[in-house]
């Protein structure tokens, strides 16, 4: 055979080779996260058609490396610094901490969770449906996997998140943590500095300082936590602050050192063992060679999409989950891989959804809570804002040794709707929610003046709060006769 009739031999032998390699199938799901999870499962009800493809960690970020190990370590944390009210009830007693234990604790419960996790799906799946490796576009509905092609009708990204860490950071090694390390740590540091006091970084922050840890937090903003109304914020930074000193409103910078790690800025300088970067999480999409499936990328480095069907563009491909960026947090990622399933099943008939109430909690002590519409995007001139402290008089919180904490709600003037709000009290995660609830349902302060209150409980704070709206919102005759006002105080 000659030269020309080699290369046609081979030339053939490698398309027969593709079309071997080559499968079609109707819907593929990048990602056995949260949302992938969720949108695989509801997929699955209606067809056996589907590929699911991951080829990181399983268990969802969730529960191996976010929202369940952090509780566990903060749960320790909590019941330990509960010594320091001994002396108040009346009691005594010497309690140690054995960090080891600890820490054996949080991955035993992280185990349990993830691995429910994976037992219940991707367990469950043949690897005709389930594959394990990275896919990417090689076409507008083509992916690469390994060694094998997929062409898909529909396509669901949720290829979730990985935490932010600047490239001059890297350089120091096994000095530098994330929220994807920590857990993984046999025992605690001595001294560590979190750089980044969002949610994640005031949660780990103050559980490590309330277990013996020396600990200095750095924020580049004046607020943490995700607050934005300055009041809360100011006594949340206040009440944290017992546990750990913050230095906030401008940049940490980091220099290693012989022992371990300088942390410094105009306010401070310290050395620390450790440094804990929680500076948020960075969408998984490069390597996804999106360009190739024709999409390109706005100035946040996202493609952009509709966030009530989250359809990129008119392609049938959706993006959910953390990988959006739009709201990255469990319960959205699941609603959101509903979604994502629904309109690729439905596809191209194509239907918007409403977003549910925002909702934040961090689990600090106090609880921070935050939902509905931001402060900083209101309009004050049309809104009526109330706060009501509870250092002025709640018995149950007096009791509870635990009267400290800032409420504040805003309403519509026009409308006299419940619109949001940011809480940093005991317990907060329960009544955010409560409050979340009033908001979807389109409540207005009359409608929660008109609420039952028991005595003695937090709840009456809220009411508290609610009743400073009220004022503010109606005017009150001596004697009202039209029915929103017919609310006794």
């Amino acid at each position: 055979m000659n030269a020309a009739g080699l290369k046609w031999a081979n030339d053939k032998a490698m398309q027969t080779r593709e079309v071997a390699l080559m499968r079609k199938v109707k819907y593929a799901i990048l990602g056995a996260g949260s949302a992938g999870l969720t949108a695989s499962s509801l997929i699955r009800k209606y067809s056996d058609d589907f590929v699911l493809i991951d080829g990181g960690p399983l268990g969802t970020t969730c529960a191996r490396v976010g929202c369940m190990p952090s509780k566990a370590l903060i749960q320790s944390a909590n019941v330990y610094a509960q010594r320091e009210d001994f002396a108040e009830f009346g009691l005594q007693g010497e309690v140690k901490v054995d960090a080891v234990k600890v820490m054996e604790r949080v991955r035993r419960l992280r185990d349990r969770f993830s691995g429910g996790v994976r037992a219940a799906t991707t367990d469950k799946l043949p690897e005709s449906q389930f594959m394990r490796g990275y896919a990417r576009f090689i076409g507008p509905n083509r992916l690469q996997v390994n060694s094998e092609q997929i062409e898909a009708e529909r396509i669901i990204i949720a290829t979730g998140s990985r935490p932010i860490v600047p490239d001059a950071w890297k350089t120091l090694g096994s000095k530098l943590w994330t929220s994807d390390d920590i857990f993984e740590q046999a025992t605690l540091p001595k001294r560590i500095a979190v750089v980044g006091l969002g949610i994640i970084g005031l949660e780990l922050g103050q559980a490590l300082a309330r277990l013996g840890v020396e600990v200095h937090g750095f924020e580049m903003a004046m607020n943490v936590g995700g607050l934005a109304v300055p009041e809360v914020s100011a006594k949340a930074v206040e009440l944290v602050s017992r546990d750990f000193p913050l230095y906030l409103g401008e940049a940490a910078q980091l220099q290693e050192t012989a022992q371990g790690v300088r942390v410094f800025t105009s306010k401070t300088d310290v050395e620390v063992d450790v440094v804990l970067a929680a500076l948020g999480r960075r969408p998984n999409l490069d390597g996804l060679g999106l360009q190739q499936a024709g999409i390109e990328l706005n100035a946040r480095g996202l493609p952009d999409f509709d966030v009530h069907t989250l359809q990129i563009g008119d392609k049938p491909i959706f993006i959910a989950g953390d990988v959006n960026g739009f709201r990255p947090i469990l319960h959205e990622a699941g609603f959101e891989g509903k979604m994502a399933a629904l309109n690729a099943l439905d596809y191209p008939e194509v239907k918007t959804y409403a977003r549910k109430t925002p909702l934040g909690i961090a689990f600090t002590e106090p609880d921070i809570g935050v939902f509905g519409e931001s402060y900083r995007h209101l309009d004050l001139t049309q809104t009526a804002v109330a706060q009501f402290d509870l250092d002025r008089n709640n018995g149950r919180a007096i009791v509870m040794h635990q009267d400290h904490g800032l409420i504040c709600l805003f309403a519509d003037k026009v409308s006299k709707r419940l619109l949001g709000g940011e809480l940093v009290m005991p317990h907060a995660e329960h009544f955010t929610h409560l409050l979340a609830w009033a908001v979807e349902q389109q409540l207005t302060v009359a409608d929660l003046m008109r609420m039952p209150f028991y005595h003695p409980v937090l709840e009456e704070a809220i009411q508290s709060a609610i009743s400073e709206l009220y004022k503010q919102l109606y005017v009150v005759e001596e004697r009202p006769r039209a029915p929103e006002l017919i609310v006794m105080q």
